[in-house]
């Protein structure tokens, strides 16, 4: 993991990510689907205090942002594939 989208703010993140990048906010099942069909997926994690938006830019990568054994509170924006490895780093 390490390809994340910065913000210039804390909290909201899923929000303004979708905003910006021309995203949906959608379920876990929806966002896995559109991993698996090539979208974007950016997911938000709720680490308390902050958030942490990070690309799940394989199947492998999405696994590990879900993890059943990590029980903190996930967002999830689907875009298209390319302009979420813009935002993230990643291309």
């Amino acid at each position: 993991m390490g390809f994340y989208v910065q913000t210039p703010i804390d909290k909201g993140k899923a929000q303004l990510i979708a905003k910006m990048y021309g995203g949906k906010i959608v379920d876990i099942h929806e966002a896995r689907e559109a991993n698996r069909n090539g979208e974007g997926v950016i997911i938000v994690v709720d680490n308390g205090p902050f958030e942490a938006a990070g690309f799940a830019y394989t199947e492998r990568e999405f696994d590990e942002f879900t993890r059943l054994d990590d029980y903190r509170p996930k967002k999830f924006v689907v875009m298209d594939w390319d302009t979420a490895a813009r935002a993230s780093g990643y291309a």
